[in-house]
């Protein structure tokens, strides 16, 4: 049932962020299928509702929705409360996120700020907050959902490839001191993904077509990577991780020149 529910005692939880679409929906729907109770972040109360039904139904899971707009400091500080209260948390995914095209100079200063708020902070103080829970219990971890434009920069997506950086780099941080404890790390870094964050930044379709990924494909072998133990910076797809060697590899001065230049329109 969607809504504030009593959680049984004898299973894992997971937290998701961004849950009503796209990747964190993903998650969402493959956790409960592998009998997580959830509690379920997003903006839209009515979406998180509709799915928490749908999964509550279909897997017999007990699921929280907890709308909160995590580019606030108010809505973040409330959800950072709710898991202090969660002490059979087990999976943290911070997968809040979205992307903006266009040079900096041209960009509203507050959707940029609401970027950074969005990306870096709340999953920092979302991670903090779930870190004394597992580590207590000596399982479990955290995944966030960060991009191959980490590796990069790209003009026209300055804020959204630093942000990504941060979250790569944090996570590789993190994960280094949680080293022996019990508890894993994992930053996913997805390429092109067919959900409704490509869409909404109106990214056609046939632009390399070839390295197009499912969101259910990229939860999948995020989730089975994690669960062997698998690399801390998870790029899924074959494609993509060629391409992640490569721009961590490549000069940055020349990578600087294949990502492309900006419009002389500033």
């Amino acid at each position: 049932m969607s809504g504030a529910s009593r959680l049984p005692a004898d299973s894992g939880l997971a937290l998701i962020t961004g849950a009503s679409a796209g990747i964190g929906r993903e998650f969402s729907r493959q956790l409960a299928r592998s009998g997580y109770d959830l509690v379920l972040v997003a903006r839209d109360a009515e979406r998180l509702d509709a799915l928490g039904d749908e999964l509550t139904a279909g897997c017999g899971v007990a699921v929280e929705s907890l709308p909160a707009d995590l580019s606030r400091e108010d809505e973040v500080s409330r959800v950072v409360a709710r898991i202090g209260a969660l002490p059979r948390l087990t999976l943290l995914v911070n997968n809040a996120g979205f992307g903006t095209t266009g040079t900096l100079a041209r960009a509203d200063p507050e959707l940029q700020a609401v970027m950074l708020r969005l990306h870096v902070l709340a999953p920092m103080r979302l991670t903090q907050a779930a870190l004394p829970l597992l580590l207590a219990n000596r399982r479990g971890g955290i995944i966030n959902v960060s991009s191959v434009a980490s590796f990069i920069f790209a003009p026209g997506s300055v804020n959204y490839c630093a942000t990504k950086a941060y979250l790569t780099t944090f996570t590789e941080g993190l994960a280094a001191e949680l080293a022996g404890s019990g508890v894993r790390a994992q930053a996913l870094c997805p390429g092109f993904t067919h959900t409704e964050f490509h869409q909404r930044m109106e990214v056609p379709e046939d632009r390399v077509p070839f390295l197009w990924m499912s969101a259910e494909s990229v939860v999948r072998a995020s989730l089975r990577s994690f669960n062997r133990g698998g690399p801390v910076v998870f790029v899924p797809g074959v494609g993509y991780k060629v391409l992640a060697l490569v721009a961590r590899l490549f000069p940055r001065k020349l990578l600087g020149m294949l990502t492309g230049r900006p419009s002389s329109k500033v």
